[in-house]
């Protein structure tokens, strides 16, 4: 791990780091918000970015260090793919290759020795936290936006034991059904179907027993994504199902943006505060 800038802030260091990627096979990088003055930083959340993100959109736009201010709690932001390669449509279009790995372990010829961002959040960034952070294996909490949204519900759904809550700002949460997925699950995982279902959070829900703590989730009531590739009600109906506990928020006037984020972002971290 190398630290490639810092910048401080009252109360806050922000880093940014770079590593040999064992899940991607190169160079990976993200970003900490560590708090100062604290004698021992006691848990943390990581936040998943959406498309066309880095490890610095989230600490630059989302007013984080403010939020967090006073808690003994940090935040970890991971890069969204791994980046300088040149594999077969890599970079041809924002929602496929480049700034969009959506989180899952590839399978595909030109894909699988590189996208494996499912192991790298799962496996690596996880255990940097412990390793590195020290921090505590029940203190890890887990947030996201968008696509990446979906990438932090199948982290919690499919690994209850690490993951102590989950939250959401305008979510992907129906994969399989979804034009942008059918995209990204063809280029990542073939027409494999049976393995589409293993990250799609509302065919794992359908088979997963209920977790002691709530789902939350804030989405715009007329976000231009929502009824094509967002499916919320889709989500909705299968946590009614299972009898998983859904706190869901449909605000009204705001858009897919940070500007949504920031108005929020509070409220969702004072949940994980609560639950991690």
């Amino acid at each position: 791990m190398k630290i490639k800038k810092t910048h401080k802030l009252s109360g806050w260091e922000l880093r940014f780091y770079s590593h040999d990627s064992r899940s991607t096979q190169t160079e990976m990088k993200f970003s900490v918000f560590l708090p100062q003055g604290v004698e021992k930083i006691d848990s943390a959340i990581i936040w998943l970015s959406g498309l066309t993100c880095s490890e610095e959109n989230f600490m630059a736009k989302s007013g984080i260090g403010e939020i967090l201010r006073d808690t003994s709690t940090m935040i970890i932001c991971p890069d969204t793919s791994p980046r300088w390669l040149d594999l077969p449509w890599e970079h041809e279009s924002y929602d496929f290759g480049s700034g969009a790995g959506f989180y899952v372990n590839a399978t595909t010829d030109w894909y699988k020795d590189h996208y494996q961002m499912y192991d790298y959040v799962n496996q690596e960034i996880y255990n940097m936290l412990i390793e590195h952070f020290d921090i505590s294996d029940e203190k890890i909490s887990i947030m996201g936006h968008s696509m990446w949204w979906h990438g932090a519900l199948i982290l919690w759904l499919k690994n209850p034991d690490k993951y102590q809550s989950v939250s959401a700002f305008s979510p992907i949460v129906n994969p399989s059904s979804c034009p942008w997925w059918q995209k990204a699950f063809t280029g990542y995982l073939w027409e494999d179907k049976g393995t589409w279902k293993q990250y799609d959070a509302c065919e794992l829900i359908n088979s997963w027993a209920q977790n002691k703590n709530p789902i939350l989730i804030d989405q715009w009531t007329v976000d231009e994504f929502l009824k094509k590739e967002l499916l919320t009600q889709n989500f909705v109906e299968a946590c009614k199902a299972q009898n998983q506990d859904l706190e869901l928020h449909m605000r009204e006037w705001y858009d897919h943006s940070y500007y949504f984020i920031s108005s929020f972002l509070k409220h969702h971290i004072e949940f994980h505060l609560k639950n991690i």
